[in-house]
């Protein structure tokens, strides 16, 4: 957004993965209550068919509700004195920012003991890492599963992948750090594509009949074609970062074994259930989140966003100080 290569109505308010404690609450919120810990997702509007499917990450209305700088009615709730009025309700909370004005959909309650700045990723790309796993393919004890890319979401599709009970773990990525990483989280094999001649045959060495699931967070083009050229009869390729233009094309006659493509959104994640799900595996120690955090004062915003490009940090979390 801030490079525009999406665009939303400028000046805006960002900031998509908010964590906090309620101060007050509109005379129709029932799920929350002040002084309640939360933790802010993705929002949707609850009234179409995929809402009402137990699907709101395929909203009919999401690039409205998250994209579009204002509330559904086109209302926005952010106001300045003079000059040019900003922009909010971006992904339903705008959480850059001292106060997030939100709504009870996106409003996830989580437990008080366990610390706001740790919980926060959840509400995105922590969530779509294990939801594309855990829900969206619904990886089955015993499968294989290989995860390109291990950044933050990729490294939520390998905790997750322990968690389902997956056998064959395999994280793809060009960074020695991430790799290493990936294996001190659960992943069984690892694999540099820049060390490598053929990508599908070094996939293919680790599971010789292929692959049963795919995940690629990269985006990178050619790891559409090498995950289906790596993928089992039968076998799923899920993909949570491919854009238009991206110029990622697969002949269909490649997937004629039952094979199938699947893009993801949020991990399919009805929100108010996987968080607090993911927050109790977090307690037991078995989604370790606090393995990806690098902290930042709110000010040091423009550090954080060149860490976290850099791949300096593997996610970066920004703390308002509380008062006093």
């Amino acid at each position: 957004m801030r490079a525009q290569r999406m665009v939303t109505p400028l000046p805006v308010v960002l900031g998509h993965e908010g964590a906090g404690v309620v101060e007050r609450v509109g005379a129709a919120v029932t799920t929350v209550e002040p002084g309640d810990h939360v933790v802010l997702s993705y929002h949707s509007c609850g009234r179409c068919k995929p809402c009402m499917s137990s699907h709101p990450a395929y909203c009919d209305n999401a690039w409205a509700a998250n994209f579009g700088g204002a509330r559904l009615d086109g209302s926005n709730g952010l106001h300045v004195a003079q000059g040019a009025e900003p922009h909010g309700h971006f992904f339903g909370q705008s959480s850059f920012s001292t106060h997030a004005l939100t709504h009870q959909r996106n409003t996830i309650k989580v437990p008080r003991d366990l610390p706001l700045e740790v919980m926060a990723p959840l509400g995105c790309g922590l969530q779509t890492g294990a939801g594309a796993v855990l829900k969206a393919l619904a990886v089955p004890a015993g499968a294989s599963l290989a995860v390109f890319g291990v950044g933050a979401v990729g490294l939520a599709a390998v905790m997750a992948a322990g968690v389902a009970g997956a056998t064959t773990v395999v994280a793809v990525d060009v960074d020695a750090g991430r790799l290493e990483l990936a294996r001190d989280l659960g992943a069984t094999h690892t694999v540099n594509p820049g060390q490598v001649e053929d990508l599908t045959g070094a996939l293919r060495t680790i599971e010789e009949r292929g692959l049963e699931y795919v995940l690629d967070t990269s985006g990178r083009a050619e790891n559409l074609d090498a995950g289906v050229g790596a993928l089992a009869h039968l076998g799923q390729f899920g993909f949570v970062a491919f854009h238009e233009g991206a110029g990622a094309v697969i002949d269909a006659g490649r997937l004629s074994v039952g094979q199938s493509l699947r893009g993801i959104v949020q991990g399919d994640a009805v929100s108010s259930l996987l968080i607090n799900e993911l927050a109790q595996l977090y307690r037991a120690g078995r989604f370790p989140i606090d393995r990806l955090l690098s902290f930042y004062d709110f000010s040091e915003i423009n550090t954080a966003f060149e860490d976290a490009g850099s791949g300096r940090a593997t996610k970066a979390i920004l703390r308002f100080m509380s008062p006093g």
